[in-house]
């Protein structure tokens, strides 16, 4: 327990760096809210959500005191500050949406590496370190969208979200865990394909699976080939072919 904790404590991600992770997603929670017309006190909530929503679940899940978002004395005024400049320069800040979305990318990296890790401090098994990681990125999405009073983003198909932060939060738990890698590589590797994979997943169109049937695929395929056996199955087969 000791090594794991003192390899993890390496791990721990700079505190501008952490700020800078709050102020990208509290950015992108006021731009949404300035979008749907929200007033100011929306724009803030929405703000709030977006930063600090998923760090606040995490910390609470974890019961290791107060949450972070309440005890540490720049994370409310940056967002604060924050959602004033979407409120007054949402239309500017809208323009630029390419680097919006790779900001945004990279801040579901940081999320993901930053709860996954609090979970390895806490001594969690692996599994709670992969939940947790991925509930601390996605966490803040899902309070924004009951807000909205709409069905939440991740349960739906579309661009890789929760599943990009499964995946960073599993890789993370597997390298610094039982491969026992080196946390700062780690920690580098995890962001850069939680975020690569963001983004490649908004400009390829890639969409998360969705629920399948696998016995109803497999009913419907042996029944065409039964029906492609029977002679005039086999006739049609044949007159295809020919054409």
């Amino acid at each position: 327990m000791s090594t794991l904790a003192a390899a993890t404590e390496t791990l721990r991600v700079p505190a501008a760096v952490d700020l800078a992770a709050i102020v990208v997603g509290a950015l992108t929670g006021g731009l949404l809210a300035a979008r749907e017309g929200f007033a100011v006190s929306g724009v803030l909530l929405l703000a709030v959500s977006g930063g600090l929503g998923g760090g606040l679940i995490r910390d609470v899940l974890l019961a290791e005191g107060p949450p972070v978002a309440l005890t540490n004395r720049a994370y409310l005024p940056a967002v604060a500050i924050t959602a004033a400049v979407t409120f007054f320069f949402s239309g500017w800040l809208s323009r630029l949406t390419a680097l919006l979305v790779v900001l945004d990318a990279l801040t579901l990296g940081l999320f993901t590496v930053i709860g996954a890790q609090k979970a390895q401090l806490a001594g969690l098994p692996s599994a709670s370190v992969v939940f947790i990681g991925t509930l601390t990125a996605v966490g803040g999405a899902v309070i924004r969208d009951v807000l909205l009073a709409q069905r939440a983003d991740i349960v739906q198909p579309g661009p890789y979200n929760a599943v990009a932060a499964l995946l960073g939060a599993t890789l993370l738990t597997l390298l610094a865990g039982p491969l026992g890698v080196d946390p700062i590589p780690v920690a580098l590797l995890v962001i850069a394909f939680v975020a690569a994979l963001r983004v490649l997943s908004v400009w390829r169109g890639w969409e998360a699976p969705v629920a399948v049937d696998l016995p109803g695929r497999a009913r419907s395929r042996l029944a065409a080939r039964d029906r492609s056996r029977r002679p005039d199955g086999r006739r049609r087969v044949l007159r295809r072919r020919m054409r």
